[in-house]
């Protein structure tokens, strides 16, 4: 039988405490919910990080503000950013020059220009982004940043995906061992980050961790607070939002709202419309209906992402309507939420051209990717951290990122074979010792999914057969095959039924170059 071979990427590389709910056995993994579940974090100790032991991590409290930066789409996220703050310019004047210092630092007239991104040489321009309620200190676990997402842009075919991050995703931190991905931002603030291609501080620290887990670099980051959502839709005097759930009821989770002096519950909306303030946005927003007696929320953290990718849709709607822009006042407003809740190391002229780039992007080739549903697999499994924590890992084992990273590479590159993802296994039909092994890497080299390698038995087979079990579903990759081996394909063989590969190559004498008689693999 085939030995199973994982994946190789080789897109390069840049680099509360609450009672915990037992995880789930591995054989459960593809019904985990990964996004949509809540796990705990861990409390905090000042003195912990001294003396935990080695690869133990720091405990941190979970606070009460859930992140709502999570699922936003590229022009909603990126691009609305900019083109409010491009709008502002004509109107606000020199408020809006001193907040678009405070957002992306440089020279103020650097709007006036437009400069080439990082990555954009290569075809490929990554964004981290980040959010986080440091501008929160009076609540517990201020500085994780519980929302992560990837906004990758193909600059070239103006095309683009966001990939959201789980928060409980276990990771190795280099020089502190394995904790939870939103602890990587604390870390890299605590011990003063700095490393060559990456940003100074937490965020280079995220960065990094993020790039060394997914295979892909990352040239730049946004990090924001949850004030940036509350006071932009203050600023435009609200926005209107219409509840469509699946329960007649409508939307309500009782976990409790703090802003509120009679600590109402955080969601109760019925469906239909509703015209809703910031804090009532921010609610919604953070709301998964994690708790007893919730209803209207099915999916879970999914029906949060949804709920988030609407409001910013109203969000931008409202912020470039003529009520909005022909009111200096709400415009000023606007200028402040943005320029006091955001961070980032893009710079002016590199914003101006990624508006130019991004105006370009149909919101139809704007993919929107999960790592528990990558093209209908997940690739996340439960995990019992050190110190009781529920996690999460990848499905292949912990610190094997392989399938992430091929599922990655399959959405970053233009070639159609790596697009196919088809599987192929490649047998020795001759008495050449490890005949298979050789043509494994040469395949591998070229970004083939070799599912694994055998010794078709004790034949000597002259001419090397390709049989295709795709039911010609993977053109692209058969063409290939024809031009690495020879046009010797065929969908009748002995091997055809017995490997659920799409591919089976039989290797003949035709592909060696003499060797050994032994038949061994």
């Amino acid at each position: 039988m085939p030995q199973k071979r994982p994946p190789i990427a080789n897109y390069a590389q840049t680099a509360s405490q609450r009672p915990m709910q037992d995880v789930r056995a591995a054989k459960a993994a593809a019904q985990f919910p990964a996004v949509g579940m809540t796990l705990h974090s861990y409390q905090y100790d000042p003195r912990d990080r001294k003396h935990r032991a080695p690869g133990q991590p720091p405990l941190i409290k979970q606070g009460r503000w859930y992140r709502f930066w999570h699922g936003w789409s590229l022009k909603r996220v990126v691009v609305s950013l900019a083109v409010v703050i491009l709008l502002i310019g004509g109107f606000v004047g020199g408020k809006f020059l001193w907040n678009a210092h405070k957002l992306f630092g440089g020279n103020i007239f650097g709007i006036l220009h437009s400069t080439k991104l990082k990555g954009e040489d290569v075809g490929r321009v990554n964004i981290l982004l980040a959010g986080n309620s440091a501008d929160d200190p009076g609540h517990s676990g201020a500085n994780l940043t519980d929302s992560i997402m990837v906004i990758s842009i193909d600059t070239r075919n103006n095309k683009a995906f966001m990939l959201s991050i789980p928060r409980d995703l276990w990771v190795h931190v280099p020089g502190d061992g394995h904790e939870k991905v939103n602890h990587a931002y604390v870390t890299g603030e605590d011990s003063d980050f700095s490393e060559d291609g990456y940003a100074k501080g937490g965020m280079g620290q995220l960065e990094q961790v993020v790039s060394n887990s997914l295979g892909m670099p990352i040239n730049y980051y946004a990090l924001v607070d949850y004030n940036a959502l509350k006071q932009a839709v203050d600023s435009v005097g609200g926005v209107d939002f219409t509840v469509k759930s699946s329960d007649p009821r409508g939307l309500y989770d009782p976990n409790i709202d703090w802003s509120t002096r009679a600590h109402n519950p955080l969601v109760k909306l019925t469906n239909g419309p509703h015209h809703l303030n910031g804090q009532q946005a921010l609610n919604l927003a953070r709301a998964r209906g994690d708790s007893y007696n919730s209803y209207g929320f099915a999916a879970s953290d999914f029906d949060r992402t949804e709920h988030q990718r609407q409001l910013l849709v109203a969000l931008k709607n409202k912020a470039v309507s003529t009520g909005t822009l022909a009111n200096p006042a709400k415009l000023s407003s606007l200028s402040d939420a943005i320029g006091n809740n955001v961070k980032t190391d893009l710079q002016l002229s590199e914003v101006h051209r990624l508006y130019d780039i991004s105006k370009k992007i149909n919101s139809n080739n704007i993919q929107s990717l999960s790592l528990n549903k990558a093209d209908g697999k997940n690739l996340l499994d439960s995990y019992a951290a050190p110190g009781g924590q529920s996690a999460l890992i990848p499905a292949a084992g912990l610190d094997d990122f392989s399938d992430i990273k091929a599922f990655l590479l399959r959405k970053i590159s233009s070639d159609p074979v790596v697009q196919e993802a088809a599987t192929v296994v490649v047998l020795n039909g001759t008495t050449v010792d490890g005949l298979a092994t050789k043509v494994e890497r040469r395949l591998v080299s070229k970004n083939f999914l070799v599912d694994g390698i055998g010794d078709a038995g004790n034949i000597a087979q002259a001419r090397t057969a390709i049989i295709n079990n795709s039911a010609g579903k993977k053109p692209a990759t058969s063409a290939a095959l024809v031009g690495l081996f020879g046009n010797h394909l065929t969908t009748q063989n002995p091997y055809a039924g017995k490997y659920e590969a799409d591919f089976i190559i039989v290797l003949g004498t035709d592909q060696s170059s003499g060797g050994s008689t032994k038949t061994t693999n």
